[in-house]
């Protein structure tokens, strides 16, 4: 599994192993940590480069499916270097793909529902167009590079077998997820919990849908296991739509905060940044071929990622 050290790869893993699944893991820590992997006793670890085919190939030796986590994700991230993050992306998945290639394994691949770009047509559906904006705004880039590789992965799989499964994940969320790199709920979550304002951007009338990360673990092993499933694409997301506002209002609500939501203008992200008003899944796909749905409200997500927020501080607080 590449990336298995960050948020989503690290539920992923203690998840496989709680199955009795032997987990390999290649990270080479830029955003994932060790502490992370503090739960995941019994999985080797290879601190590697995820871009460097040879470093992938060795990794995935033996392996029965390549799990495609590892990218340069965020905001923040995405804005401070379009080009690191094409590269990054791009190369780590053909290093990955290749690597699967070699070895006779499936290779799911973590795409975003960000490649919809700004699609109006709601809920999205696989099939559907996808629109950027132009390559002048250079948040449009992650969705490119998640594009292309949409586009590598399906070439491989008719032109060279390749048993490719790709997975559009929409807004996972839960413990571990940083709150340094632009990710709303996490950083809604430490504010309110330190008494800072919320930094709402724009108005906050910008619609999302947060999907518990245990749901999308799920998702990712069902559609791993599933035979016809190879050569597909796949949204994975709850259908349970709330503004970023309301958002920001639910998150001091489940914390008992005394913080205040407050606008800023977008801006503030940097020059060049774009936001879509909605973003809603057509889960379908998923449903009909594997039964999978997104079981846990946000309210329960919320409750539960603000309590390992609250643990985290006490236990920074304990420490200082």
């Amino acid at each position: 599994m590449t990336g298995g050290a960050g948020f989503l790869g690290s539920h992923l893993v203690e998840a496989l192993l709680a199955r009795g699944v032997e987990v390999r893991v290649l990270d080479d820590f830029s955003t994932g940590s060790p502490e992370n992997l503090a739960g995941a006793e019994g999985a080797e670890t290879i601190r590697g480069d995820c871009r460097d085919a040879e470093t992938v190939r060795k990794a995935a030796a033996g392996c029965d499916a390549v799990f495609h986590l590892a990218a340069r994700v965020g905001v923040r991230r995405v804005l401070e270097s379009p080009l690191a993050t094409i590269e990054d992306n791009v190369l780590s998945t053909r290093a990955a793909a290749e690597a699967a290639l070699e070895v006779g394994a499936r290779l799911v691949y973590a795409s975003t529902s960000e490649v919809y770009g700004r699609n109006e047509r709601v809920p999205f559906r696989e099939s559907d167009d996808l629109t950027l904006g132009p390559p002048t705004v250079g948040r449009w880039s992650y969705a490119a590079s998640k594009i292309l590789d949409e586009h590598y992965l399906l070439a491989l799989h008719r032109e060279r077998g390749l048993d490719a499964v790709t997975a559009r994940l929409f807004n996972a969320v839960g413990p571990r997820q940083r709150a340094d790199e632009g990710m709303v709920v996490p950083s809604f979550v430490s504010a309110a919990l330190l008494g800072r304002p919320l930094e709402v951007h724009g108005d906050g009338s910008q619609r999302r849908c947060f999907t518990w990360v245990g749901d999308t673990v799920r998702a990712l092993t069902m559609l791993a296991e599933e035979p016809r499933a190879s050569g597909g694409v796949f949204n994975v997301g709850s259908r349970e739509e709330v503004s970023i506002m309301e958002l920001a209002r639910m998150v001091i609500e489940e914390t008992g905060s005394s913080s205040e939501a407050v606008t800023v203008p977008y801006e503030r992200l940097g020059e060049g940044f774009a936001d879509m008003g909605r973003r809603v899944p057509d889960t379908r796909r998923i449903e009909e071929l594997t039964g999978w749905r997104a079981e846990t409200p946000l309210r329960e997500a919320l409750a539960r990622t603000a309590a390992w927020w609250r643990e985290r501080l006490q236990a920074s607080d304990s420490r200082a």
